[in-house]
């Protein structure tokens, strides 16, 4: 009996001990597969939860899984959202476009690969502003066939994309190949494609940005007597291509040449119909003192003012963009810090709103291949039957201004969607009006039900898809609020009664909402002090909104400031609060 007695014992004993290394197995697992950076935490995580291994197991799993899910549906969305683009545009818009040449008239034909391609940013600015330096910057990394120097290095377009190998591919061959969007730049010849290469990136070995967003590097812009040597090929064309198919536009000026040259001025007025998409930075702004860079950006205000004829201020973003660090005993440190952490929230934004990008590219390209459609056809039928056909035509042409009114009441088209008289004349004098179709009713209903029914459809979907993602979202930011079962009142608060003391007093010198909660600027004013990472602050901001109402409270705020300070000595953030994190009041 007695061996018995012991025998179960022992077999007692190791059913203890099995679930404990079974929750540390689960958990490594989830921690190696979804959140790397977080597996030394194992131990010191499984100990904050003594007791409640399975709650965290599940929690952990909802999560992270709960994700995974959710990306699987956006993607599939996102592909569906392309194929059905791709349709429209070959059923109906593109016929539209070869039957009136519209390609001639503006960018050329869309290819799937158009629809495929990832966002792209483009770098426009004058020599030594940063514009490589920048790429540099944010890939984490050189890219091969990188020159940087203060003089004139960068002398072609460089397309910096994800590749399978780090490697350059020249732009005649660039523009063969079936999966890069760049095929229709052949039609600037082989002047500039001498002038074109990619630079492929393994992003294997870093470069991870590179998996969403592709960057497009250009010759700095020429000013003084440089430009008027002139280059073997349309520069301002091939910039209008680009801006037609990137997804942001970036303006790159440095403190120190503020100066707006003729062929900067031509370039910046070729990005007009794409002014959504431009954004402007101030590099290389912590050379300067305060004082000498509110004179800066009141000049480059000034400058861009006299080219830029919108009565909106255009988005500047201040800072220093390279591998240096910035100078901590600078006075606008922290503005630094935080420009830059917008101007990545901007480019993080790009892959997310991709879709709805390309919906809007293709919107907007249907209606101008409409307006063109109803121009054409409009000159067309003015035209006589057989003698002076060639006279009235152009007579026609130097009457395009008042044409253009007249089309637009006729048809209700805004004013806005025609292009600029003086180009579309340049462009239609060397052609035949008389070798027009007529107007197709048919396609020009296709395009119609297109722009009323079909994309409003996409529409919808992705709406369907933002509200699962804000369900989502909701869901998680709740996830330690009253209801949540795994949460109870009672136990210690990791936050000692004397801290807490020291947090309120700070909480009240800062400037606190209406609500007499801490949100918005005033927060990230609060928090830039800490001089943690942007994405460490995310963090920090994620856990301690217990409430999920993008505010802090004053034990949210105390919370938050442990959590900075654990960091500080080289803690890591846990993935979800442990029980005792959570302030009391609000278990």
């Amino acid at each position: 009996m007695g061996k018995k007695t012991k025998s179960a014992g022992s077999k007692k004993a190791g059913q203890t001990s099995a679930p404990s290394l079974s929750y540390r197995e689960q958990l490594l697992d989830l921690y190696t597969k979804y959140d790397p950076q977080l597996i030394d935490t194992v131990d010191s995580t499984l100990k904050d939860w003594t007791g409640k291994e399975f709650e965290l197991l599940n929690k952990l799993k909802q999560k992270y899984e709960g994700n995974t899910m959710l990306k699987e549906m956006e993607e599939r969305n996102f592909n569906n959202v392309i194929t059905s683009l791709k349709n429209i545009y070959k059923k109906s818009i593109r016929p539209l476009e070869e039957a009136y040449k519209f390609d001639q008239f503006a960018t050329p034909f869309l290819e799937d690969v158009d629809f495929d391609a990832k966002p792209m940013v483009l770098l426009l600015g004058q020599y030594s502003v940063g514009k490589t330096t920048f790429i540099r910057h944010l890939i984490g990394r050189d890219f091969t066939g990188i020159r940087i120097g203060p003089e004139p290095t960068t002398d072609r377009f460089v397309a910096v994309m994800k590749g399978p190998e780090d490697k350059t591919i020249p732009g005649n061959a660039l523009v063969c190949a079936a999966d890069r969007p760049f095929r229709s730049l052949e039609k600037f010849g082989g002047a500039f494609l001498d002038k074109f290469e990619c630079a492929e990136c393994n992003t294997a070995h870093g470069a991870k940005i590179l998996d969403s967003i592709s960057f497009v590097d250009s010759p700095g812009v020429l000013s003084g007597e440089k430009q008027r040597i002139g280059r073997s090929y349309s520069y301002t064309s091939v910039i209008e291509w680009f801006a037609s198919r990137c997804d942001r536009i970036l303006l790159l000026f440095d403190a120190h040449k503020l100066d707006i040259s003729d062929e900067f001025k031509r370039t910046m007025e070729c990005l007009k119909g794409n002014d959504d998409k431009v954004r402007v930075v101030l590099n290389k702004a912590d050379s300067v003192n305060p004082q000498q860079l509110m004179r800066v950006y009141g000049a480059l205000m000034w400058a861009l003012g006299k080219v830029v004829r919108t009565p909106e201020v255009m988005r500047v973003y201040i800072g220093s963009f390279w591998d240096k660090p910035l100078d901590e005993s600078h006075d606008c440190f922290n503005l630094f810090q935080n420009e830059a952490a917008d101007l990545i929230e901007d480019l993080n934004s790009l892959p997310r709103n991709s879709a709805i990008r390309k919906i809007n590219e293709l919107v907007k390209r249907a209606r101008l291949a409409r307006v063109h459609a109803y121009i054409i056809s409009s000159l067309k039928s003015q035209l006589p039957s057989f003698m002076g056909i060639k006279k009235k035509q152009e007579k026609l042409l130097n009457d395009l201004a008042n044409q253009f009114q007249k089309i637009s009441k006729e048809h209700s088209l805004p004013q806005g969607d025609f292009p600029n008289a003086t180009r579309f004349r340049s462009i239609l004098v060397n052609q035949d009006l008389s070798k027009f179709p007529k107007l197709s009713d048919k396609m020009m209903k296709k395009l119609n039900a297109a722009l009323a029914t079909e994309v409003p459809q996409l529409m919808n979907l992705i709406s369907a898809t933002d509200q699962v993602k804000g369900t989502v979202a909701t869901t998680e930011a709740k996830k330690n609020e009253e209801e949540n079962p795994f949460f109870q009142a009672g136990g210690n608060w990791v936050v000692t009664p004397q801290q807490k003391q020291s947090y309120d007093e700070k909480f009240r010198s800062l400037n606190l909402n209406s609500a007499g909660l801490l949100a918005g600027d005033a927060a990230k004013q609060a928090f830039a002090e800490s001089n943690l990472q942007h994405d460490v602050l995310f963090k920090v901001w994620s856990l301690a909104d217990v409430s999920g109402t993008n505010s802090l409270n004053a034990d949210e705020y105390a919370l938050a400031c442990h959590l900075i300070n654990e960091v500080k000595f080289g803690k890591q953030l846990p993935a979800i609060l442990p029980p005792n994190y959570v302030p009391p009041q609000m278990r």
